[in-house]
């Protein structure tokens, strides 16, 4: 299988940097299992946490009043900076953490700094942390988070540093904690016949799925974003990947459930890993897409699908909107479609002259397809899209004939990014998403296309056209280029936005798109999204500057399975999902609905004898 080069190349790496010794055989198998007595601390009684969510629950409170007081344009551009820690008090909290952590566990050395805080992948603001903390367990993310929250400075989590959005720099003026969860990779558990797994949120999908497919298991994980992405940095931004046509994103049914750290310390697992529960609210949901601004995963429970046969075929058209209608049409006839890609005619060009593919293509705007199942219904896919896609103008049709064959041709779709940058030596690329309906992209890659051209920028764009997502990727040769993709990207939002899209299909906020956040979702929702936020937050510490615009801080048992929870089984929430797990249900329902009007009595056990309800 061919290999394509790495795009960014780290000077070092940080565990070199870092100089931590190699962990035992034991603790340290990376992919390999782990006893589970190693897993996540208990979850404490929820006593400190009710304290702290008191707290956060008046915040909560205070800032979702003031918005309905100025429901105009609720801006925050009139909240108060939120205090943090002076620079004295950073270097007690370093000296605190080299304590915590020893063995070189804790660095300040510049190129640690820079590594954690910027990225080759991205062009938007961000700054140094003040320091990096290297964390093995959920222990050690406790230990840290308690001492950021102790110094009231902003912590960040690191762990495959793959953001496109700036996701994990430091804060400007500040600084913060960055915790580096790089080390935190190891499969606590395989559960072959519940068709799931347990790994800690460093593991990286790919050795994830690597692992599984060593050990003989008929099972894999279908979540497949860039390469070098891990599964804490997966559900932060709410990933998906070329799969996502027929096993979703990661906001469907694929993480069962999480462990997190929240900012007051406290350690909750959101909840059993039953394939379904009705218990609630989902909670495991609230940290999907958060970005590490709520809490931080350590662990996750995936759930698998059938790893089965595959094979790809590929076409060119003479134009987007047939090869769009193609998709829809072959669909809609329930043909087992595992990935389609669409690569415009500049992307064909691109792989052509890199030289990485097997083969030469038709420039022309192509589709990748990859199909699956038996060898029978393999047969009868490509029979019935060659048909379909021929109808609607297809040309030059190639079908696999063997695996390998199967494999070369997706790993020539694999190549585009590195294709596209091969075209300009020196060059650099930025990377943007957006995503329409389907019966919208055509319209929305035609009108990209000109106003590129328009800008005399060059690019190319591939996209995952069965669920309507697209990337461009453009060009940067220098400082005028650089401004010039800046104006485009923000055109390219507001025309997906026109269309009823979305700023970011799988790329997530971050600093990048944050900008575009009440435009698409709304006032009222995004300052719900704040609400949420300071309850649980109430000092913004966990990745401040991400996401929302501005935050200002404030002072085994059955199961429910789908019945509900109502009145009758609200005495068993706290034995099935935790004192802590339940404290942040309540916290969230008090600072939404605090006079408790809304279904008064049901879910929550004694909610009106909790702090901060008292108004």
């Amino acid at each position: 299988m061919h290999r394509a080069p790495r795009l960014v190349s780290r000077p070092l790496s940080r565990r070199v940097l870092f100089q931590t010794s190699l962990r035992s055989s034991a603790a340290n198998s990376g992919l390999g299992h782990r006893a589970l007595s190693s897993a996540a601390p208990a979850t404490s009684s929820g006593a400190s946490y009710g304290a702290f969510a008191g707290i956060a629950a008046l915040g909560g409170l205070a800032g979702y009043f003031l918005s309905q007081s100025t429901s105009g344009t609720k801006s925050n551009d009139a909240l108060v900076s939120p205090k943090y820690a002076t620079k004295a008090e950073v270097q007690k909290a370093i000296t605190e953490l080299e304590a915590l952590l020893p063995g070189g566990g804790v660095s300040t050395n510049p190129d640690v700094l820079k590594e954690h805080g910027f990225s080759e992948n991205s062009y938007h603001p961000s700054a140094p942390h003040s320091v990096v903390a290297l964390a093995h367990s959920t222990e050690d993310v406790v230990k840290i988070v308690k001492i950021a929250n102790k110094y009231r400075i902003p912590i960040t989590a690191f762990s495959g540093g793959t953001s496109l959005e700036g996701h994990f720099g430091g804060t400007p003026g500040v600084g913060g904690i960055c915790i580096d969860l790089s080390s935190m990779d190891a499969i606590i558990s395989i559960n072959e016949a519940d068709s799931d797994m347990v790994v800690q949120s460093g593991a990286k999908w790919e050795d994830i799925n690597q692992v599984l497919e060593d050990k003989g298991i008929p099972l894999f994980f279908p979540l497949d974003p860039g390469p070098g992405a891990t599964i804490g940095g997966m559900i932060g931004t709410g990933c998906s990947g070329t799969n996502a046509v027929r096993y979703g994103t990661a906001k469907a049914e694929w993480f069962l459930n999480v462990t997190v750290v929240l900012p007051s310390g406290e350690v909750i697992k959101t909840r059993r890993r039953a394939r379904k529960s009705s218990t609630g609210f989902d909670t495991t949901k609230l940290f999907i897409g958060a970005e590490g601004t709520l809490g931080i995963v350590t662990e996750a429970t995936l759930r698998l699908a059938p790893r089965l046969p595959t094979s790809v075929a590929t076409v060119a058209f003479p134009d987007v909107r047939k090869a769009v209608d193609a998709v829809a049409e072959i669909l809609n006839k329930g043909v087992p479609i595992q990935c389609v890609e669409l690569l415009d005619d500049h992307m064909m060009v691109a792989i052509n002259k890199a030289g990485l593919a097997d083969r030469k293509y038709p420039e022309m705007d192509s589709l990748f397809f990859k199909f699956q199942g038996s060898p029978e219904s393999q047969k009868e896919a490509s029979t019935t899209i060659k048909k379909i896609v021929e109808k609607h103008g297809g040309k030059h049709f190639q079908a696999a004939r063997d695996e390998k064959e199967a494999k070369d041709l997706w790993q020539n779709r694999k190549y585009a990014l590195w294709s596209t940058m091969a075209l300009y030596s020196g060059a650099r690329a930025w990377t943007t998403d957006v995503a329409v309906p389907v019966s919208r992209l055509p319209e929305l890659v035609l009108e990209t296309k000109k106003d590129l051209a328009a800008s005399n920028l060059k690019s190319t764009i591939v996209g995952h056209v069965g669920d309507g997502n697209f990337h461009a990727i453009m060009i940067i040769r220098n400082e005028e280029e650089l401004e010039a993709v800046r104006d485009a990207v923000h055109r390219l939002v507001h025309r997906a936005l026109a269309l009823d899209g979305t700023c970011t299909g799988e790329h997530g906020v971050g600093v990048g798109k944050k900008e575009y956040l009440v435009e698409e979702l709304g006032p009222g929702t995004v300052e719900l999204m704040r609400t949420v936020k300071r309850a649980i937050d109430p000092y913004n510490l966990f990745n401040p500057g991400k996401s929302f615009l501005s935050i200002s801080p404030t002072y085994s048992l059955e199961g429910t399975g789908e019945h509900g929870v109502g009145v009758g089984k609200k005495e068993y929430l706290v034995e099935e999902l935790g004192p802590g797990t339940v404290e942040l249900m309540r916290t969230v329902k008090r600072a939404i609905d605090p006079h408790n009007l809304f279904n008064p009595g049901k879910l929550y056990p004694d909610i009106d004898a909790k702090p901060g309800n008292q108004h």
